[in-house]
């Protein structure tokens, strides 16, 4: 099922605006008395009473960590009631200065730290304010071979592209790894490549302040020389549009591809055709675009086997598919074994609500793909986890004898099976165990049955 990102209102009005020049500083607008020979810029847009509030909900709805001052999301409403004004006039006046960004550091799912840089949530709603007026712009500009963070789009459609292209003969891929993107943007450029559709000094002015911020990691601050740090509502958009100049290029080339953010395929017929464009792109991006490639994880081969977005593609009788990489399904099955390790210690019911919490949004990601058979077999085994972990919090011998019998087994058996010796993971998979806590049994205490919502959502 595709899974759309949302548009703000004020982001659908301003699409209708009409905005009538390539390079944008003015839009005529009803909002603002067309007919009587108004017109707005984009400074008056960012600070219309609409187009903040839109932002602040938005701030507010997607939570987050505070910044380096401490403000939360819930102090953001009280703050502006005092300080609206001050701020709305130094952001008209040029005086407005953003905080540095607040160091954090995520790990990634195969080793190594993802640096994510929080603003302060004052920052964020400026910056998202920003966004919502930039974007409709921009959408105009950007390539339908571009998916990541844009409206009404996703990696879902990135995958689904994929698997046209697969289909039409393209079955070698170009599969490109910048090497830390987001932080070696180089400033001067991403001015410069605005400067192309917007000729607005205010706003470019405004960019190169949160740009140029700075960073505060454990107390030291860092000055922001290059990059474009990940975590605030304007980085997704800068990224783009400086990545919108490969798009240009691969385009201009006549390639066909796939991005989705930094990640980007591409697709060819043979080795020997992959293998060329892969030297001249990373030439371009290297000396053009002044970014990295990493020479040890950019590779030319098969889609069949390489990994993207969290999907490979299968063939059978009827052309390819989208499935879930190998990785992607050992990733699951270690969360889940982790969630119900045997010596946790806590109830069943949150351990059953992990588990939903883990597995809707996966099941909802990969449901384009053909898992079925996947599916049903971590069912199985998900279910022993289970049983396990149900046989060592009886513990006792007389509990197991009692509890067994609550399931149906008579008193003799029931008391033969609880003096077994055999491990707990060899007792999960016991004929008894199995008898006595039924698939149902274990549904019925809340366990989810995967293959049941996986079907819900593929029939929508």
């Amino acid at each position: 099922m595709r899974q759309s990102q949302k548009t703000e209102p004020q982001a659908d009005r301003l699409s209708r605006i009409g905005l009538e020049n390539r390079k944008y500083t003015r839009a005529r607008s009803t909002d603002y008395g067309e007919g009587k020979g108004m017109s707005v810029t984009i400074q008056d847009l960012v600070l219309d009473r609409n187009n903040l509030n839109q932002a602040y909900l938005r701030v507010k709805r997607n939570k987050g960590a505070a910044g380096i001052d401490g403000m939360t999301v819930f102090d953001l409403l009280r703050y502006l009631r005092e300080n609206k004004a001050e701020l709305i006039t130094s952001l008209r006046d040029g005086s407005y200065k953003p905080a540095p960004v607040k160091r954090v550091e995520i790990p990634k799912p195969n080793g190594g730290v993802r640096k994510l840089g929080i603003p302060t949530v004052v920052d964020r709603m400026v910056q998202q304010a920003l966004a919502q007026v930039l974007t409709p712009i921009f959408e105009r500009v950007f390539s339908d071979n571009s998916f990541g963070f844009r409206p009404h789009r996703g990696a879902q459609d990135a995958i689904t592209r994929v698997v046209d292209l697969y289909n039409q003969g393209y079955r070698r891929v170009v599969d490109l790894d910048l090497k830390a993107y987001f932080d070696n943007v180089n400033h001067d450029l991403m001015i410069k490549y605005l400067q192309q559709y917007i000729d607005d000094p205010w706003t470019l002015r405004l960019i190169r302040k949160f740009l140029t911020s700075g960073v505060l990691d454990h107390g030291l601050f860092a000055r922001s020389d290059k990059g474009t740090p990940q975590g605030g509502p304007l980085s997704p958009l800068l990224a783009n549009i400086y990545l919108n100049e490969l798009d240009k290029e691969l385009t201009r080339r006549g390639h066909h591809f796939v991005r989705y953010a930094d990640d980007c395929n591409i697709y060819v017929k043979s080795q020997r055709a992959g293998e060329r464009v892969m030297r001249s792109i990373t030439q371009f991006l290297e000396k053009k675009l002044k970014v990295k490639v990493n020479p040890d994880k950019t590779k030319v081969g098969s889609p069949l086997r390489l990994k993207f977005l969290g999907f490979s593609l299968g063939v059978d009788r009827n052309g390819a598919y989208a499935r879930p990489a190998k990785q992607s399904q050992k990733r699951v099955k270690q969360a889940l074994k982790l969630v119900t390790k045997r010596n946790r210690g806590v109830s069943l019911t949150r351990i059953f609500e992990e588990i939903h919490q883990k597995m809707r949004g996966w099941l909802q990601y990969y449901s384009i793909g053909k898992l079925t058979g996947f599916i049903q077999r971590l069912d199985q085994w998900l279910r022993a986890r289970i049983r396990q972990y149900i046989w060592k919090q009886w513990k006792k011998f007389k509990t197991k004898v009692t509890n067994l019998q609550k399931l149906g087994l008579s008193y003799q058996d029931a008391y033969k099976f609880a003096s077994t010796r055999k491990g707990y993971w060899r007792t999960a998979h016991s004929k008894t165990l199995n008898y006595s806590l039924t698939n149902r049994k274990l549904e019925h205490l809340g366990l989810i049955n995967l293959s049941k919502p996986l079907r819900l959502i593929q029939s929508d």
